[in-house]
Formats: structure tokens, C-alpha cells, sequence
């Protein structure tokens, strides 16, 4: 498959990641996924802000990739009541990075792939204007509707009964071919 860069697109996008104490006493912090920074820099775990015991930090920044061959589900995701990104993250065994971002992407479909194998957090992520627009403007230039085809049916007759196949329910000592019916009828003579 030859990789047309017209129809991918990039943009490095900041993850902001909330601590907060837990609610009950088997968790000691809650984490979540909060906003998202559009444009931004690299970053490892910075402090963004530290209010009472809830931090919230710059955790990672991705890059959110667009395909052409995926608009639909970018055209799902935009017309959502909430148009959304999804942060796809593992727990570690660091405390220090407590979550892996294992992906960002704009598309329902994909976040749902990973929500399958029920290893991976998915947060969604309400998407900025900015973020909006970029995706919206993707979408316009490389989207195009895939004509329905119907498919045909052959003319086989489906319901057709074969007389003469045989009949495994019949025990055959000598021709497997033969039909229930003349098996009847050779019972009954």
C-alpha cells in the first residue's frame, strides 16, 4: 500500500493528568485525564498546578495522527453532543508515572477497540476548538462517502431437496447415496 501524505496529518497534543485523594480506603489516589494542551512541548510529569492534594500535571505529550481511510469515524466523533479525544493509558508499577499513554486518537471506533481488552483505561477528553476545527477541516478535505452496492443473489434454489443424497440417520450398509424414501420403501417390501 503506497502512504499518501496528503491524507495524513499530525499535531502534537499535551495530556493533563488530575491526582486527587481516593474515595475510599483501597484507593489512594484517583487519576484522570482532564485536558488537553494543543501545540505543546515535550513534557515529563511537570506540575501544572497543586491545590489542596489535588495536582494536576503535564504527563506526556503525543502525537495525534489523522488517516484518510479513518474520516468516518473522525466524522462520528465530531458530531457527537461532545466531540471528544480519547487517552488510551496502562498503570505502571512506577509511582512517579503511575500511567502509560499508550495512545491518543480522535476516533470513537479506535478508543473502542482498546475498551475491548479491558487492560486499558480510555478517558475521554473534551476536544478544544482548536483541535475541533483541525479535525473538521481533515475531515472536509479528505472524507468521501462510500457508495452503498447492494450485493445480488444467485438464482439457486435454496429450499430445492435433494432426493438421493443420503441420510446419516440411516444406516448404510451399502450405498450412501441412496434416499430416505427408497430406504422406506425397500423396509416396507
Amino acid at each position: 500500500m503506497i502512504h499518501d501524505p496528503n491524507r495524513f496529518d499530525t499535531m502534537p497534543i499535551g495530556i493533563v493528568l488530575r491526582r486527587a485523594p481516593g474515595v475510599t480506603r483501597w484507593a489512594a489516589w484517583i487519576w484522570k485525564a482532564v485536558d488537553v494542551l494543543p501545540g505543546a512541548g515535550p513534557a515529563d510529569w511537570r506540575v501544572l498546578r497543586e491545590e489542596n492534594d489535588v495536582t494536576d500535571f503535564h504527563a506526556t505529550t503525543a502525537s495525534l495522527e489523522l488517516h484518510g481511510a479513518d474520516t468516518e469515524a473522525y466524522l462520528h466523533g465530531l458530531n457527537a453532543q461532545t466531540p471528544a479525544l480519547y487517552a488510551v493509558m496502562r498503570e505502571t508499577d512506577d509511582d512517579a508515572r503511575p500511567l502509560d499513554l499508550v495512545l491518543l486518537t480522535a476516533s470513537p471506533y479506535e478508543a473502542q477497540d482498546y475498551a475491548d481488552n479491558g487492560e486499558d483505561i480510555i478517558e475521554k477528553i473534551t476536544m478544544p476548538p482548536a483541535v475541533h476545527a483541525w479535525v473538521s477541516d481533515f475531515v472536509d478535505t479528505h472524507h468521501r462517502e462510500e457508495v452503498f452496492k447492494k450485493r445480488k443473489r444467485d438464482k439457486k434454489d435454496i429450499g430445492a431437496v435433494e432426493d438421493g443424497i443420503g441420510d446419516a440417520r440411516i444406516a448404510q450398509m451399502a450405498d450412501v447415496y441412496r434416499s430416505p424414501v427408497q430406504a422406506k420403501k425397500e423396509r416396507l417390501q
